[in-house]
């Protein structure tokens, strides 16, 4: 794996509510160098359509307080994939099994990924053990 490339400041508002959410996974990449048409692609994954809605509708509010308005987006009601396009950044929010199918990690596995560590680790499993116990 490739060293991951440090994260600037300007991503940071629209990485944070993404973070605010119990997303399974957060990947994000550098396509700088590979497509004109954005900067950095986030792949975040949900454990159910419901939460893919929850974590799409979360991140736009969160920008809309910002004053950051989104220049697309598809998919947020169905809940299987949500795509948000800010311009320089786009994000996927994938129900579990649509991210295995359409693989954007492997599509971009020569970008490099962006080193989200200071946001800390994603799940914490104490709370994923809550979770559990709250569906009984």
């Amino acid at each position: 794996m490739k060293t991951p490339v440090a994260l600037t400041e300007e991503f940071t508002p629209y990485l944070t509510p993404i973070f605010d959410r119990k997303a399974k996974s957060i990947t994000a990449i550098d396509v700088r160098t590979m497509t004109s048409y954005a900067d950095m692609i986030v792949i975040v994954e949900g454990g159910s359509g419901r939460q893919v809605t929850s974590i799409a509708e979360h991140i736009i509010k969160a920008m809309k307080t910002k004053k950051i308005k989104v220049y697309g987006m598809e998919g947020i009601k169905e809940g299987e994939w949500a795509l948000l396009d800010y311009g320089h950044i786009i994000i996927h929010v994938f129900e579990s099994k649509a991210k295995a199918l359409y693989d954007l990690e492997g599509l971009w596995s020569d970008a490099p990924r962006i080193d989200l560590s200071r946001f800390g680790s994603i799940i914490d499993p104490e709370d994923d053990q809550a979770d559990e116990d709250d569906n009984y």
